[in-house]
């Protein structure tokens, strides 16, 4: 409506002056609403190609958008393990620290198992004695199959020595009584070190394997437990927590509320859906303005600080379906993040607020050149001048906001 009245001022306005000072008509008698077509026709008919122009001009070069969002992260509040809740620390709407406690499930399982591993701990340490103590016995063991082996050979020598010299006293059946228990006793001797061996082994090897198993599983028993306890990851705001005793929550299907951080990703940085008709348009460090429902009556100067490179209607993953490009049924929109031009104006402006953004192409420096042909600086001087309509609207849309939202819409 603000195109056409500004356009029919010099197209529509003219013809009927015209008509009425130079041709003599009269409005009531020559020019009727019925007669008006034809008596105004190429003042109506130039007023809407220049209104047909002038917006398509204002909104190709000074792209507008009421998708505009302070997008903020938020921290779903969920246990490790599911379970009943014994203990309740918080309430909703709360401010908590990193650390802080929120709420603690019932635990007697996981004490159940780590006593357990503990008192397994404990066994394994007893053993350890026990298997030093059987060590001591081996060693013993050894030391006397030794001083056996040593008399069996000493008997042994002496008796062959006797039959060696041919004494009468001596004897074969002696000898062989001798040699015989030789070879026991250096059976026994092996035996008692193939025992010491063993235990040493035990105690080198498998004890200290059992300590390290049982003390993994102490770990994970403790593990367990602390998982019944919910810790608050980060300093914020809890939101939407009506957990009670006796209530049973899942990390899966029931989560216990919403935890909001006191440092918001980005707090100041708005983030602008434009149409993709506008991605030739769009540039980093063009300025723009934007009004919020949540800040009525201010228009807040910004700077488009990036523009994401890629458009979210074409994001795909792999599926067993081939992706058919007719499923999409919105086209999707070029991301466009935003920053204000001077810092703290943005200050106040709850974070998710509903926006309305207008960027403005600026061709200040292109018009130095001095090799740019008339056409085109003329051209260029016709799109900046142009911008100045999209930014009186913008003040008209901040002006009509309240009532918009207010009265006609029934939003009270």
């Amino acid at each position: 409506m603000f195109e056409l009245l500004i356009c029919s001022l010099v197209t529509i306005l003219p013809d009927y002056l015209y008509r009425r000072y130079r041709q003599g008509k009269r409005w009531g008698h020559e020019i009727t609403f019925f007669s008006m077509w034809y008596e105004l026709r190429y003042g109506i008919t130039l007023c809407a190609l220049l209104t047909i122009s002038l917006i398509t001009l204002v909104f190709f070069y000074h792209p507008s958008t009421s998708n505009v969002r302070s997008f903020f992260r938020t921290v779903t509040i969920l246990p490790e393990t599911g379970g009943r809740v014994a203990e309740v620390h918080v309430t909703n709407n709360q401010q908590v620290a990193a650390g802080d406690l929120l709420f603690r499930l019932d635990d007697a399982s996981q004490r159940a198992a780590v006593e357990t591993a503990e008192r397994r701990v404990e066994e394994v340490e007893a053993s350890l004695v026990v298997a030093q103590a059987n060590l001591a016995a081996a060693q013993g063991a050894v030391t006397r199959a030794e001083a056996a082996l040593k008399q069996s050979q000493e008997d042994l020598a002496r008796e062959q020595e006797l039959i060696n010299r041919g004494s009468s006293a001596a004897r074969q059946a002696e000898l062989d009584r001798f040699t015989n228990e030789v070879g026991i006793r250096e059976g026994e001797l092996d035996a008692a070190r193939a025992q010491q061996q063993a235990v040493e082994e035990q105690i080198r090897v498998l004890i200290p394997a059992q300590q390290a198993s049982a003390q993994a599983a102490l770990e994970q028993a403790k593990t367990e437990l602390a998982k019944t306890s919910v810790f608050a990851g980060v300093s914020g705001t809890v939101e939407q927590f009506g957990l009670q005793v006796g209530d049973y929550i899942n990390p899966v299907l029931r989560p216990a509320g919403i935890l909001v951080p006191t440092e918001y990703v980005d707090k100041h940085r708005f983030v602008a859906g434009f149409h993709q008709i506008a991605a030739g348009v769009l540039k980093p460090g063009m300025y723009a303005e934007m009004t919020c429902l949540s800040r009525p009556f201010t228009v807040i100067p910004m700077v488009i600080v990036g523009i994401q490179d890629v458009v979210p209607s074409g994001q795909i993953r792999p599926t067993d379906v081939l992706v058919d490009p007719q499923d999409n049924a919105r086209p999707g929109t070029v991301t466009v993040y935003m920053d204000p031009v001077y810092a703290g104006q943005a200050d106040g402006i709850p974070a998710g607020s509903n926006c309305l953004a207008n960027a403005y192409t600026n061709n200040h420096d292109i018009l130095h050149d001095q090799e740019m042909s008339t056409g085109r600086w003329l051209f260029l001087h016709v799109v900046d001048t142009v911008g100045l309509v999209h930014a009186i609207l913008l003040r008209i849309q901040t002006l009509l906001m309240p009532v918009r939202t207010l009265v006609l819409s029934g939003g009270h």
